[in-house]
C-alpha cells in the first residue's frame, strides 16, 4: 500500500481540530504553522512521514530562529510538528526568556497611528488593538456579526467565555472607514486580504512589525499595544475587575501584575475604559 503523503495528511488533521471545538483562531495557527512546515520538507524532499527524522525537524527549528522569529514561536510551530508526526518529539524547545512586558508611550503609540495612516485595514486594526485590548487571535477570528454599534462581541473560544466590550469612537470610527474599502466577500470575518480570505495571525503580525519600523519603534511588537491599553487604563484610575473583564484574563492577579508596570499603588474605581 502507498503511504499517504504529508501533503494530503493535513487536511485530516485540521479537521480533527474542528471536530474537538478548537477555536477558528486555532485552527488558522495550526493551519499556518504545518504549511511552513510541509514547505520547508518539501523543499527538502521529504513528503511521507516515513522520510522525516530528528534532524530535519531541528533544521525547521533553526531556520525559524534564524528568521528572527521569537522563542515562543519557534516553541508553538515545534508542537505543530509533534502534532503530525514523531520525529519532533524529542526535538528541544528554544529557551523562552521570561522578560516584562513592554508597552508604547503616547508619543509612540501616536506615531505609529502616523505612518498606518494611508492602510486602513492596519491602522483599524491597531486602533481596535489599542481602544480595546483584543488579543491578535481575537482581531483575526473576529466577525461582521460580532460589530453591534458601539460594541464588538468576543466568541467564546478554548477556555475563555463569550464577552462583550464597548467600542469607543476612535475604534468605531476606524473600523468604519475600513469597512468601506474591505473586499467584497462572503468571508464572514472582518479582516480579510486582497482576495477576500481571512487575514491570518502571522499576516497581521508582519504588516504591524513593518510598520513599527518605519515608526521607528521596532523594538515593540503587536503585542504590546495590548499591554499599552492595560497600563493606560489602569494609570487613569479604571477599575480592576472591569478590566480584566474587557481583556478576557481568567484571574484578577493576571491584571494585577500590570499596576507595577504601570507605576499604580492603589488601583482606582472608574467604570469607564479610557480613550488612547
Amino acid at each position: 500500500m502507498n503511504e499517504d503523503t504529508l501533503k494530503n495528511l493535513l487536511p485530516a488533521f485540521i479537521t480533527s481540530l474542528e471536530e474537538k471545538g478548537r477555536s477558528p483562531s486555532t485552527v488558522l495557527a495550526y493551519r499556518a504553522d504545518l504549511e511552513q512546515l510541509l514547505n520547508f520538507l518539501q523543499d527538502k524532499n521529504k513528503v511521507t512521514t516515513s522520510q522525516l527524522t530528528q534532524t530535519d525537524i531541528e533544521a525547521f527549528r533553526d531556520s525559524l530562529l534564524g528568521q528572527k522569529y521569537t522563542p515562543k514561536s519557534v516553541s508553538r510551530m515545534v508542537s505543530g510538528g509533534r502534532a503530525t508526526t514523531n520525529p519532533a518529539e524529542d526535538v528541544s524547545h528554544p529557551k523562552i526568556q521570561t522578560t516584562m512586558p513592554k508597552f508604547l508611550s503616547p508619543l509612540e503609540y501616536r506615531a505609529l497611528r502616523d505612518v498606518v495612516r494611508g492602510d486602513l485595514r492596519i491602522a483599524a486594526i491597531v486602533e481596535l488593538i489599542l481602544q480595546t485590548g483584543l488579543r491578535i487571535s481575537e482581531v483575526a477570528a473576529l466577525k461582521l456579526e460580532n460589530i453591534k454599534d458601539d460594541v464588538i462581541t468576543i466568541e467564546k473560544y478554548a477556555t475563555q467565555p463569550e464577552r462583550t466590550i464597548p467600542l469607543n469612537q476612535p475604534a468605531k470610527e476606524a473600523l468604519d472607514e475600513y469597512i468601506k474599502i474591505r473586499p467584497n466577500t462572503d468571508s464572514p470575518f472582518v479582516f480579510v486580504s486582497k482576495n477576500g480570505k481571512p487575514l491570518a495571525v502571522r499576516n497581521i503580525r508582519a504588516a504591524i512589525d513593518r510598520y513599527m519600523q518605519k515608526a521607528e519603534i521596532a523594538q515593540y511588537s503587536v503585542n504590546d499595544l495590548r499591554t499599552t491599553f492595560v497600563v493606560e487604563n489602569l494609570k487613569a484610575g479604571v477599575d480592576l475587575v472591569l478590566l480584566s473583564q474587557i481583556v478576557g484574563h481568567k484571574r484578577l492577579s493576571t491584571t494585577e501584575r500590570y499596576l507595577e508596570l504601570a507605576a499604580v499603588t492603589e488601583p482606582g474605581k472608574k467604570q469607564q475604559l479610557v480613550e488612547l
